[in-house]
């Protein structure tokens, strides 16, 4: 599509990013700064039950402090003198990647009391939901919050005789496998919640599924999805349950009125003026119902899950930038804003021209494209609620053999030049628990009072004493994929202290990221490289030679340097840790997809290809080695080497590795009866 041109004005683009615990939109300028952002953390079935007897603060979208505020309006209502004396003594609130929340004019806590159901809800052990309204509704806010933050900007720079800020498109970056259903009809939930990705309900159906396969269907499918079949992880178990288990689920499909979407689809179909309904090949390759090879739904996979194309209405799987539909806001959420926040967007929406949404991309991939891991070969590690690995491969689809998965990082198709034009594939690995397992040392053994303590306590010795912890809270991700493993902390003594536990946790979540990358690293080395530990090898044509000897990584866990100090440690000499010299990598990526959707290169007002965006968020708009312009100073990041011992580090990866074998076949066990206690090994090794 073409745009007039707006050569007064300096062009934004706006990134809504939804992840687990918080939804955000922050607006991003040529060199990939934040000029500014909104963040909204979400209330949780135990926050709320946690912090009822002491409130909370919401804000409107105009900026101003609103205590004790109504439940699903922005600013609405007046506080009391008692309640600022409760908000003033209050406890802090933390996210779940281990940072510390504190409300400001630009991050909003979702209010804590009134009667609404949470955005992210606990109902049962290993049962994670989510509000679907709610997460639109803050995505919403969020825009708002940013409109009157622009607008303020623009007026200062006006008077400053500079040329104001303008939004010029919009890109989607959301957590993955999370599972909606919603009515064609109406455009409503059909049930209250969705299933989120860490969910692990399904864990009876998809132990089923394996036990009733036989292998050579295992085979086929796998290659066709690029994922095991059997985790909980994906989004085909998510849907079978709902059709399973939720009456109104399988009355709408019977009926031909179910729709089915991740996030993005969700975000995409209520924020888009023609009700686009699409997913990204990011996402859709996610659900379990996508062939890696047709870029398409996979009639052989949906019969396996017992879906019929007939009763359902699946997203069209389309790019991650391409222009999806015009943003607009959506009726449903209409009582969730304030009058003056209504007002602002709908004169936004009635812009003309109007404002394209045109990029989206799932967070892990979204972080590949923010930390500018373009070249195949670029590793990605994010430290967020769980820990994801993503490592680029381009045009070359690898089914690993080694636990890793297959998936997309990134689909440009506009691009001019045909390589970076091209779907690129990545390996990835997941750890389920990352930056939850600070989380779980601060709230339940109450080990740290801040989630920022954890670098610090974990520094103050050496090493763990002997201790492992395996977080497998809600089973082992890749690359082992077991869902009955269960978190283990063994080798305590009377020598144990409050620092070696803390350093052990730290160390279960670097062991399993060093466990995913020695995967990838066999897997693009080919076949016949299963025993090898390329981590451990100098030489010619080994890991250090390998374009994976530098691990880019962002996220909270990133912040802390004595935690980064621990990954480098255990990931030895061959690979170099590096910081992302952006906070937020994902919004940055979904923000960059936005940029690069216009079909002409001169419609490409921020970036007009991946050197571009290499330039001036790397370097300010001048090539490599040239002086920067206008003082711009190159973002640093700070790099971290290996400071271990061999024959520590190789010590300490064979405890890891005992304790691994130790903890698999968990949930197995326990409901098999303790007559099976005996088993264990066998088991274990069977699984």
């Amino acid at each position: 599509m073409s745009i007039p041109d707006h050569s007064q004005e300096v062009p934004l683009v706006a990134s809504i990013d939804v992840g687990t615990t918080s939804s955000r939109v922050i607006l991003f300028n040529m060199l990939g700064q934040e000029v500014s952002k909104h963040q909204i953390e979400y209330s949780t079935s135990a926050s709320k039950e946690k912090f009822a007897s002491v409130g909370a603060r919401r804000f409107s979208v105009d900026g101003n402090s609103s205590p004790g505020a109504g439940t699903g309006t922005a600013g609405a209502g007046t506080g009391t003198s008692a309640t600022e004396s409760r908000l003033n003594s209050s406890t802090p609130i933390f996210s779940a990647e281990g940072i510390a929340i504190e409300a400001t004019e630009f991050l909003e806590i979702e209010d804590l009391e009134g009667p609404s159901v949470p955005t992210l809800s606990f109902p049962r052990p290993g049962w994670v939901e989510c509000n679907p309204i709610g997460i639109l509704a803050h995505v919403v806010q969020c825009f708002a919050a940013n409109l009157i933050s622009m607008n303020k900007v623009n007026s200062d720079r006006i008077s400053s005789k500079l040329a104001p800020y303008r939004i010029q498109c919009i890109g989607i970056a959301n957590m993955r496998e999370t599972t909606l259903v919603w009515s064609k009809k109406t455009g409503a939930p059909i049930v209250n919640y969705g299933i989120v990705w860490n969910d692990t309900r399904t864990t009876g159906i998809v132990t089923e599924k394996r036990n009733s396969t036989p292998q050579a269907l295992q085979d086929r499918l796998r290659a066709k999805t690029g994922l095991p079949l059997y985790s909980t992880y994906f989004s085909c178990s998510k849907l079978r349950w709902m059709l399973d288990n939720e009456p109104a689920v399988r009355d709408a499909y019977e009926n031909g009125d179910l729709m089915f979407g991740t996030v993005d689809t969700w975000l995409l179909y209520h924020l888009t003026s023609n009700h686009a309904f699409v997913s990204d090949i990011t996402n859709a390759s996610r659900t379990g119902f996508m062939n890696l090879d047709t870029l398409d739904y996979d009639d052989e996979l949906l019969k396996y899950w017992d879906i019929s194309r007939d009763k359902i209405h699946l997203p069209k799987i389309v790019s991650s930038a391409e222009y999806y539909g015009d943003f607009t806001i959506p009726e449903c959420i209409k009582t969730n804003l304030t009058p003056i926040a209504w007002s602002l967007l709908c004169d936004f929406t009635s812009r003309t021209p109007p404002v394209p949404i045109q990029g989206c991309l799932g967070d892990q991939s979204a972080s590949l494209v923010g930390q500018l891991a373009f070249k195949p070969g670029a590793a990605k590690c994010t430290y967020g609620t769980g820990c994801f690995l993503l490592y680029n491969t381009g045009a070359k689809k690898l089914i690993s053999n080694h636990g890793a998965l297959t998936t997309f990082g990134y689909w440009f198709p506009h691009l001019e030049d045909k390589d970076h034009a091209q779907p690129h594939f990545a390996l990835e690995g997941s750890v389920a628990v990352a930056g939850a397992v600070v989380q779980w040392l601060r709230d339940n053994l109450r080990l740290i009072p801040k989630a920022e303590d954890i670098g610090p306590l974990a520094s103050r010795v050496n090493d763990s004493g002997g201790v492992v912890f395996v977080p497998a809270f809600s089973g082992l991700f890749a690359p082992y994929w077991d869902a009955s493993a269960r978190a283990t902390i063994m080798g305590m003594s009377q020598h144990t202290t409050a620092s070696h536990l803390a350093r052990a946790a730290v160390e279960g979540v670097c062991f399993q990221a060093r466990a995913i990358l020695k995967a990838m690293s066999s897997d693009a080395a080919g076949e016949g490289q299963k025993d090898r530990d390329f981590l451990e090898e100098i030489g010619e044509g080994t890991y250090e030679k390998s374009p994976l000897s530098m691990l880019a990584v962002d996220g909270g866990m990133s912040r802390s340097k004595e935690v980064m100090q621990i990954q480098a440690d255990i990931l030895g000499p061959c690979v170099t840790v590096r910081t992302s010299s952006s906070s937020e990598c994902t919004a940055l990526g979904a923000a960059i997809a936005a940029a690069l959707a216009y079909e002409k290169r001169e419609d490409r007002k921020l970036w007009k290809d991946l050197k571009d965006v290499k330039k001036w968020i790397m370097y300010g708009g001048v090539e490599p080695g040239e002086k920067p312009k206008d003082g711009f100073e190159p973002p640093q990041a700070r790099i971290f080497r290996s400071k271990s011992l061999d024959t520590d580090r190789r010590r300490k990866w064979k405890l890891w590795e005992a304790a691994i074998e130790r903890c698999r076949g968990w949930t197995d066990i326990v409901e098999d009866g303790v007559n099976t206690m005996g088993n264990n090994s066998t088991a274990a090794k069977n699984m």
